[in-house]
């Protein structure tokens, strides 16, 4: 069957507000450099009130990775939760507004839409404190057999492996896929997502996961290892293509015995890290979907990469076909 879409990706429909921070101010707070932490929505007012001016935009790691695909000129589609309100309209405005096809049905009568709150220090790093609200209300009920099934590569967001409904929509996603025949992909996330969920993250990898995605503190997470040499080398085999990124060091490809070191692509200044690895998803995964090689691949995913960090926000600024083209990288 021909696909209509490259990517269809599956994630947590989450409203980002982006604001720069020093390191007294995430002192004050209690927040750990670095760090994602989950946080109710009275915690989630309070220190919104407290945040500096910046940047609201809708997010979400998987749909901005679905804004990148549909930034090179690729075909996405969008599963995700959110609530019958104002942020909800708006975030279903944005997707849309990007080429995604996003009918999702918007929760009535729970939670509001989910925010995450993002402090940004002058070196780029980003701090981030959730309220998931109506996004963790995704259930199987939701996952369009069309979608999955009319895609080249299901891309799955690890940080769904947190509610138990959410996490159901998962098996029936990977099922369809299964079914017909289309590739799945998983990223995960965060490196604590994988602390809390390690030993059904391993299970889902092993026997549901074809391309996995990760930076260097989740894959040696998941093998409880300090050795990212040792990491790479427990991943190997597991699945069918690992790709692995390293900040600045770049990436590696793994796809059976084969290892394909990429550089980073180079930028004048780190502004906000926020969406690096999304972006780096949306570069990769539809270079897979269009069959470019895994070094294309790999090039894709770090050109995007390094647009996204150049500016606050976690969806490119200007279109990554026509930068893509630049650098002799066309895409059909």
């Amino acid at each position: 069957m021909n696909a209509l879409y490259d990517v269809t990706a599956i994630g947590n429909a989450i409203v980002d507000v982006i604001a720069p921070a020093d390191e007294a101010f995430l002192e004050r707070e209690g927040l750990p450099k670095g760090s994602m932490v989950l946080i109710d929505a009275e915690r989630a007012r309070d220190l919104y009130g407290r945040m500096a001016s910046g940047l609201e935009a809708s997010g979400g790691s998987a749909a901005n990775t679905v804004a990148g695909v549909g930034s090179f000129g690729g075909r996405a589609a969008y599963i995700g939760k959110v609530a019958d309100d104002q942020l909800g309209a708006i975030y279903t405005h944005d997707i849309r507004a990007g080429g995604a096809h996003f009918d999702t049905l918007p929760l009535s009568g729970g939670p509001a839409t989910a925010r995450c709150l993002i402090n940004v220090t002058p070196d780029g790093q980003r701090t981030m404190c959730t309220y998931l609200g109506a996004c963790v209300e995704l259930t199987p009920a939701d996952v369009s057999a069309d979608l999955v099934e009319g895609a080249q590569v299901v891309f799955l967001e690890g940080y769904l492996f947190d509610p138990e409904e959410a996490r159901r929509a998962f098996a029936k996603a990977a099922g369809l896929a299964r079914g017909a025949g289309r590739k799945i992909a998983l990223t995960l996330s965060d490196s604590f997502v994988v602390e809390r969920h390690r030993h059904a993250l391993l299970g889902f990898i092993e026997t549901q996961v074809d391309i996995l995605l990760a930076n260097e503190s989740e894959i040696t997470a998941l093998f409880e290892t300090s050795s990212f040499d040792e990491a790479v080398a427990a991943i190997r085999g597991r699945v069918d293509i690992a790709a692995v990124t390293r900040g600045s060091a770049g990436s590696i490809v793994l796809s059976g015995p084969a290892t394909h070191a990429i550089a980073a692509e180079p930028i004048h200044r780190v502004v906000d890290s926020t969406g690096a690895g999304d972006q780096y998803a949306a570069g990769f995964l539809l270079g897979l979907a269009q069959n470019r090689s895994l070094d294309v691949c790999g090039r894709l995913g770090s050109l995007a990469a390094a647009e996204v960090i150049s500016h606050y926000g976690p969806r490119p600024e200007v279109s990554l076909r026509d930068l893509a083209a630049t650098r002799g990288l066309n895409l059909s």
